[in-house]
């Protein structure tokens, strides 16, 4: 047992310097494309938070099946990443793969309905409880769209969103707190408007606030993930979310829920898995096995009042939609995952499989006397370098460790397991394995016995 769970910082840095180096020894090709790509792409990467794997410069991915890929240099990789949710149904899961191949055949898009369109509506009313529902091509959009249709809907002008939160690049969400007041948050890129003009802001689990807020009736809808995930897993405390809906419904606000990561609760992500009733519920990433796709959803009333706002001639020019949204690709593969990958029993089996690895986690956690903890959303699982878990945005942001956050994840990497970039989260995927799952245990103490100078044995 450790005397001390005092981390040498130094020695992590050391540490870190020996992972980079060996990152850029068994990565030469994908250095090289890397250096080539400067060329032509944009800081050397197709999308700019790319630059940020902690190896100094990206894998290029030759090929990726189940739950691992493959690197252009040949390495093997166990991926609990999973396309940051995108591919939680496994890389090109076998189930799906023929129907979407079919329909590449049959046409890729016309902007017309296929019968596919129908039977994933009628799936996701099963699944979420929410009667009508529409397409979109991410959950960014079907975000954007459902808040201009919350604002239509109820003529207010206001959206409140949590402090840390994420909801893609959906421009009310880029406000957060300093100094207990709303600012534009650090980083965000150009906006178009200020967003303290849109958006109020409050801390996750403060009912106080959160009423506060909603009591001068101008906030349209609220916007949540069901939990906090892109600032580090935040629960809701007990009776949050029952407290929430009640609020919202006393202000006459309307409540969207984004499903996109949350979906790894269960087949009817966290909004079934606790019977929770929003307005209106958003969902996208893994929804058509990695085929850009996603939903909105809206209750019976909600779409009445939807339909009466989206009215000819500006039902194509009201600044919701888009060519290519509802495409029959994309509702064949959303049909196939739904229906062969996604499944009941892929769902049983995917949170038993996190229910191991953070057993797993925290048994190492326990074992070396480790003022961390982890925590665990259905299928998903993160680890966190703090005592407790977060309450809200920023305790979640003051947890965040600039050193053991980016060497966890290239120690893993170097070993052959992927996690997700900027959290220490892994992700379930029906083909992931308790091979998997032991192998990562195995490396993550590994790492803790790095670091705290034990001699690591060899298993």
């Amino acid at each position: 047992m450790l005397h001390s769970v005092q981390i040498d910082r130094d020695r992590v840095k050391a540490l870190m310097h020996r992972e980079q180096a060996r990152f850029a020894e068994h990565h030469p090709r994908s250095f090289e494309l890397y250096q080539r790509a400067q060329n032509s792409l944009l800081a050397g990467v197709p999308m700019h938070w790319m630059t940020r794997w902690p190896g100094g410069f990206p894998l290029f991915v030759a090929e990726a099946k189940g739950a691992t890929f493959r690197d252009v240099d040949g390495n093997e990789y166990i991926d609990f990443c999973l396309g940051d949710t995108g591919a939680m149904t496994g890389h090109s899961p076998e189930a799906a793969v023929p129907a979407i191949i079919q329909q590449l055949g049959r046409g890729i898009t016309t902007m017309l309905p296929s019968e596919d369109a129908f039977w994933v509506a009628k799936e996701l009313q099963r699944r979420f409880g929410l009667k009508y529902w529409q397409f979109a091509l991410s959950a960014t959009d079907a975000n954007r769209f459902s808040l201009r249709l919350a604002r239509a809907i109820t003529k207010r002008p206001k959206v409140l969103v949590f402090h840390g939160c994420y909801h893609g690049t959906v421009d009310e969400a880029y406000a957060w707190l300093v100094d207990g007041k709303a600012q534009s948050r650090p980083g965000n890129i150009g906006p178009q408007i200020d967003p303290t003009l849109t958006s109020k802001v409050v801390e996750w689990n403060d009912l106080e606030a959160l009423e506060e807020a909603l009591k001068p009736g101008d906030v349209a809808a609220v916007l949540a993930e069901p939990v906090m995930t892109n600032v580090g897993i935040v629960q809701p405390q007990p009776g949050y979310h029952e407290a929430l809906r009640a609020l919202t419904r006393k202000y006459g606000t309307l409540l969207i829920l984004d499903e996109t990561h949350t979906l790894s609760a269960g087949p009817g992500g966290y909004t079934r898995a606790h019977r929770l009733e929003p307005d209106i519920l958003t969902v996208g990433k893994p929804l058509a096995s990695g085929i850009p796709a996603a939903a909105y959803g809206f209750t019976e009333e909600l779409g009445r009042r939807a339909h009466a706002v989206i009215q000819p001639p500006y039902a194509d020019t009201g600044g919701i939609g888009g060519t290519l949204a509802a495409n029959a690709l994309s509702l064949a593969a959303m049909r196939a995952t739904l229906e062969h990958v996604l499944t009941e029993e892929a769902y049983t089996r995917m949170i038993g499989l996190a229910e191991q690895l953070e057993g797993g986690v925290q048994g190492v956690i326990a074992q070396y006397q480790l003022p961390w903890h982890v925590t665990r959303v259905g299928g998903r699982v993160e680890y966190l370098f703090r005592p407790n878990p977060a309450k809200n945005g920023s305790e979640a942001l003051a947890g965040q460790d600039p050193d053991l956050d980016p060497f966890i994840h290239l120690f893993m990497m170097n070993r052959g397991i992927l996690l997700t970039p900027f959290h220490n989260m892994a992700l379930m995927s029906p083909a992931t394995t308790i091979a998997h799952i032991d192998r990562h245990t195995e490396v993550f103490e590994e790492a803790v016995r790095a670091m705290f100078a034990y001699r690591v044995s060899h298993h």
